[in-house]
């Protein structure tokens, strides 16, 4: 996946270079799930960093890079035609703004019906996944972890060292799932484990 990543790098650096673009910082962000904007830290990084230099243009390998759905991508995109900024796609070869600071109306359009699209293919493949789940279940399958299978409590601390600290600091639990991507209960299970000590 981190060569994924680097690949994605690596072209759009390369292409900067050929249109004579000078690239003035590089923002990288590995994130799961649907989160929003204000979820991902990279992202906002980003924006506060456009926002409060003198950048014209933002290249990105994909919408997904962006925003998660279409509202996400969409108020990105507008923080962005707002403070003059154009955005170039380049797995599309898709401009948001023209020259002279302008919407381009076609990339907005394709924009819409592209992550729309995205969305959608998200939402076919949970659903298939969880059909295919219910079908194992109706059958006879298990799913999950083997019966009588725990953790021991050294190794939950162990697997969660970022949680045990961001707790010893003081977050709350509901800041420490924001930060971490870790789940409320095994946050929980920390912060208990931490007290009993």
């Amino acid at each position: 996946m981190s060569q994924d990543y680097q690949r994605q790098t690596v072209e759009l650096k390369e292409y900067s270079q050929k249109m004579g673009f000078e690239v003035v910082k590089t923002f990288e962000e590995k994130i799961s799930g649907g989160k929003n904007n204000e979820d991902r830290p990279k992202l906002m990084e980003m924006i506060n960093f456009i926002k409060s230099n003198q950048i014209d243009k933002v290249l990105c390998w994909e919408l997904s890079r962006i925003g998660r759905n279409t509202i996400e991508v969409l108020k990105t995109i507008k923080l962005l035609n707002d403070n003059c900024i154009s955005l170039f796609i380049k797995n599309y070869n898709i401009e948001t703004l023209n020259d002279k600071c302008e919407i381009n109306p076609l990339s907005q359009f394709m924009i819409q019906i592209l992550t729309s699209v995205s969305e959608m293919e998200k939402t076919t493949i949970r659903q298939r996944v969880k059909s295919g789940y219910d079908n194992f279940r109706k059958n006879g399958g298990k799913v999950g972890r083997k019966e009588g299978f725990r953790k021991d409590d050294e190794t939950i601390l162990n697997e969660n060292k970022d949680v045990s600290k961001l707790l010893k600091q003081g977050y709350s639990v509901r800041k420490v799932m924001k930060l971490t991507d870790k789940s409320s209960g095994t946050i929980q299970k920390v912060k208990k484990l931490i007290n009993d000590k």
